[in-house]
């Protein structure tokens, strides 16, 4: 088990990146942008100077956050464009020896009113994925679907649909996408999904975790980001049940608290940043500490022979 992270949600340059990645202690980074721009777009000579810059920091990147059919692609895009991006994401992988991509399904279609279509083109959505999902197991890297504003985070029912339809393709759970996300299978205008209710229905697929946590203040109308174990994500519930369960893979910090990555407007001083993202790094590994003693007491308590 590890701890990654998006280190771009701290800083846009990479030096900065790796500070606040070892200040952490942490030795693992989810890759997503450099300098504003995604690691599969950067030029090919910033790339090889990243490869540098983390191999000299002893950082590893575990697992790409790629755009690929991300809730900003329509599944109109033509996909040769789709798969010029995965074909440049998979080469740097395997320079870096990344094990791990995130991908999405594609933009949910809406009509004017904010209602889903009938017909959200799923054969063709199915048939992308499944080519990619080959392509990238091909080349030795897992891709894992987040469940966010794309087709497969409409509802557990959605994802279940598109993991029957696509074999070999695995989850990333995001902890704090539900409480922010419309839960499509339910009558307009739509809830909130249950963070709780979706971890239980696919947690046989998943194989990466992202920690954020969150709530919809219906008030306001506003998403609101907070500390992990403080919102409606349930990620102290989940991490208890995961380590119960033998979970052995990693968990990566995503607190979209000063910077969102879909929102530029969103974006605070970059000592601001550092320091929120530190914090949260920090509360995290206090938090995962203490579900590991509860976890293993839990166990201690109930071998056999053990005092009651």
């Amino acid at each position: 088990m590890y701890v990654s992270a998006f280190a771009d949600e701290a800083a846009d340059r990479l030096e900065d990146q790796i500070r606040v990645l070892k200040t952490l202690g942490l030795k693992h980074m989810e890759a997503r942008s450099i300098d504003g721009m995604n690691i599969h777009d950067l030029p090919e000579d910033q790339f090889e100077r990243a490869i540098e810059k983390l191999g000299t920091a002893g950082i590893e990147v575990n697992c790409f956050g790629s755009t690929i059919a991300n809730w900003g692609t329509s599944i109109s895009t033509p996909f040769d464009q789709t798969l010029e991006v995965a074909k440049r994401a998979l080469k740097r992988m395997q320079k870096l020896g990344t094990r791990m991509i995130r991908i999405m399904s594609y933009a949910i279609l809406l009509d004017e009113n904010g209602q889903a279509l009938e017909d959200q083109q799923e054969e063709e959505r199915f048939r992308r994925l499944r080519y990619l999902t080959s392509f990238f197991l091909d080349g030795g890297v897992t891709p894992v679907h987040e469940n966010c504003a794309n087709y497969g985070g409409m509802s557990i029912g959605h994802t279940l649909r598109m993991l029957e339809q696509v074999p070999g393709l695995k989850l990333v759970f995001d902890t704090g996408n539900p409480p922010l996300t419309r839960d499509y299978s339910k009558p307009y205008p739509y809830p909130m999904q249950s963070s709780w209710e979706f971890y239980k229905a696919v947690r046989p697929a998943i194989a990466y975790v992202h920690i954020k946590d969150s709530y919809w203040n219906e008030d306001t109308k506003e998403e609101i980001y907070c500390w992990p174990g403080e919102g409606k994500g349930d990620v102290r519930r989940i991490l208890v049940d995961l380590l119960r369960s033998g979970y052995d893979g990693g968990f990566s910090l995503e607190p979209h608290m000063q910077v969102v990555y879909h929102d530029p407007s969103v974006k605070a001083p970059l000592e601001k940043r550092v320091e929120t993202f530190l914090e949260y790094g920090r509360r995290f590994l206090t938090l995962l500490r203490e579900v590991q003693e509860e976890v293993h007491e839990s166990f201690r308590s109930s071998a056999p022979g053990s005092p009651r």
